[in-house]
């Protein structure tokens, strides 16, 4: 065991004469989603040069690392595509207005906008964060999307209102689980119900929203079907 002990000193002590060290330059700030911390964190962006190190004194370059970035909190570093995730607050917004136009669009393609269709989608979307939200302020919505003919009115789920629909759902979906996809899917679904069966035109949307959540055919039908069985 003595020789081994031998080679692991000269191995530190070699170590300790030339190494490598990073310095580090900022190049940005913001908020983000610390893994490690586990919520919303401060950070800084950094690039960094290396160099060999003789006696702990710099003297040759070996390039540059990074970028990184670091959360103000915990010191950690994280590759930069950590910034991809929302921050909570972020994500909450996101998640809100994805309930609020999804819930807009099939009460706009029930046409009608029964009051128990209303009472329903008022419900939903108060769940989701609009707490003031009443169904009085949603039929004024539906009104006005519906005198909006470039956007709305038209063939069952037409360009515009498909556009609306994965616009607000497209950059939610990688950060949803399949169960929150498909319960923002269902949500849909038991406001086109609250006044009757499923008519052409909201089985359209659905079918859309289900698409823009990238929920596979075969389980929108699977949870259209489901959403008609009472709990």
């Amino acid at each position: 065991m003595l020789p081994v002990r031998g080679q692991d000193g000269r191995a530190t002590r070699f170590a300790r004469i030339l190494g490598t060290r990073t310095s580090w330059t900022p190049v940005g700030d913001g908020e983000f989603f610390c893994p490690g911390c586990g919520g919303d964190r401060n950070y800084q962006r950094l690039t960094g040069r290396r160099r060999f190190t003789l006696l702990g004194v710099p003297v040759l370059p070996r390039g540059e690392t990074g970028p990184v970035v670091e959360c103000a909190a915990c010191r950690r570093h994280f590759g930069a595509d950590v910034l991809d995730h929302p921050t909570t607050t972020r994500f909450s917004a996101m998640l809100r207005d994805a309930v609020h136009t999804v819930a807009l669009a099939v009460l706009a393609a029930g046409g009608t906008c029964a009051p128990a269709s209303l009472e329903a989608a008022a419900a939903t979307v108060r769940a989701a964060g609009f707490e003031d939200c009443t169904r009085d302020q949603l039929g004024a919505l539906v009104e006005a999307l519906a005198a909006d003919t470039g956007r709305v009115l038209g063939p069952p789920c037409g360009a515009g209102l498909a556009i609306e629909l994965h616009e607000a759902l497209d950059p939610l979906t990688p950060h949803l689980a399949a169960v929150g996809r498909e319960s923002i899917l269902l949500q849909g679904a038991r406001i086109a119900l609250a006044d009757g069966p499923y008519t052409p035109a909201e089985r359209d949307v659905l079918v859309t929203v289900g698409a823009a959540l990238a929920i596979c055919t075969d389980d929108v039908t699977r949870l259209l079907a489901a959403a008609r069985t009472p709990s």
